[in-house]
């Protein structure tokens, strides 16, 4: 069930929020059925955001916007792996990387969150890049999502990673490695995040071969099936509407995250493992028989608006990428710019704190 509201959000800095302009009638839709439009709150960024559709504790809202890099395009790094077109190197260092494009042509955008699989130890991303064509070896930051293990596993290539098919979930990992950047802190999240993976889905989520590693605990049966009940409820409800550009999430009641992109094409070549994350979070932060007040766009209007206020600091990437952080008492928002694009965003991540 989901109602259909419409909402104006004034700037953050009047700190109000009219009087809902018109009421629509209600609707119910099934799961995996295609979504009517729902009106949606309007941000001052011209953001419009439609929702939520709900499968147990987790709520989605889509965010709709125009597509300010339309008729390009990006490989993800899932597909570039799997392509070949890429290679991610192994250092021998635990927080730093290499990455290289093989390909002629296409660009490939890499996320931070995203976790490369194989190497010594496998690990997240710590930063957003884009790696232009022919691109030689670039450094990339990253953290050790696999504590103790520093050799080859099974049949995997030490020297280099082998997939990228999974997003580290949980806000509080998220926050580790972009704000405190601490090594130790993501380690202990990933132990926390498994904890509460194996309270919820009823048995150890943690992998023989290796029982620190979140990449094993996400291709988990249980973790992988319980997951599955959330993403068939809601993987579908961003089809036909091609002006989505982004989606935010709420968790037992409570405003998580949101990612917003330039580009609709690459929302939507990223939205299966960003659902997948976000479903991941919402089993470890499952309180059976418990119910939640209901968060309204407008919620997540004043979300997105009081992280963009915050203050900001920029940091240089690479000579083309460069990352904005604007953080407010409650919350934090990465901007990345890209400056072959006249500094133009490319990516910005709101986190609730």
């Amino acid at each position: 069930m989901k109602s259909q509201t419409m909402f104006k959000i004034l700037p953050v800095a009047l700190l109000a929020v009219v009087v809902p302009l018109a009421l629509f009638a209600q609707g119910t839709r099934r799961p995996g059925a295609q979504a009517r439009r729902p009106a949606a709150a309007a941000t001052k960024d011209d953001y419009k955001i439609s929702g939520p559709y709900t499968h147990n504790n987790l709520a989605v809202f889509l965010i709709h916007g125009k597509d300010k890099l339309a008729g390009k395009t990006f490989l993800t790094l899932q597909e570039a792996l799997k392509q070949r077109k890429v290679v991610v190197y192994e250092t021998q260092n635990v927080n730093e990387l290499a990455i290289e494009n093989l390909s002629r042509y296409e660009e490939v955008y890499v996320q931070s969150g995203d976790i490369v699989k194989g190497g010594q130890q496998d690990r997240m991303l710590g930063v957003d890049l884009v790696v232009p064509p022919r691109s030689g070896k670039i450094s990339i930051a990253a953290f050790c999502v696999e504590q103790g293990r520093w050799q080859k596993r099974g049949r995997e290539e030490v020297t280099r990673f082998s997939s990228a098919n999974e997003r580290v979930a949980t806000r509080e990992l998220k926050i580790a490695a972009n704000k405190t950047k601490s090594q130790g802190e993501v380690w202990n999240k990933v132990a926390e995040a498994q904890g509460k993976l194996s309270a919820n889905v009823g048995a150890p989520v943690t992998a023989s071969v290796s029982r620190s590693s979140f990449q094993l605990t996400l291709e988990n049966r249980q973790v992988q099936e319980t997951a599955d009940a959330y993403l068939k409820a809601l993987a579908r409800v961003a089809d036909g509407q091609r002006d989505v550009i982004g989606y935010a999430f709420a968790i037992n009641g409570k405003i998580n995250s949101a990612d917003v992109y330039a580009s609709g094409a690459l929302f939507r070549k990223l939205w299966p493992s960003l659902l997948k994350a976000s479903a991941v979070e919402a089993i470890a932060e499952l309180q059976k028989n418990r119910k939640f007040d209901a968060v309204a766009p407008a919620d997540v209007g004043a979300f997105l608006e009081d992280a963009e206020a915050g203050a900001a600091t920029e940091q240089d990437v690479t000579k083309r990428v460069q990352m904005i952080t604007r953080e407010s008492k409650v919350n934090i928002l990465f901007e990345t710019r890209d400056r072959s694009a006249a500094g133009a965003w490319l990516h910005r991540s709101y986190i609730k704190k």
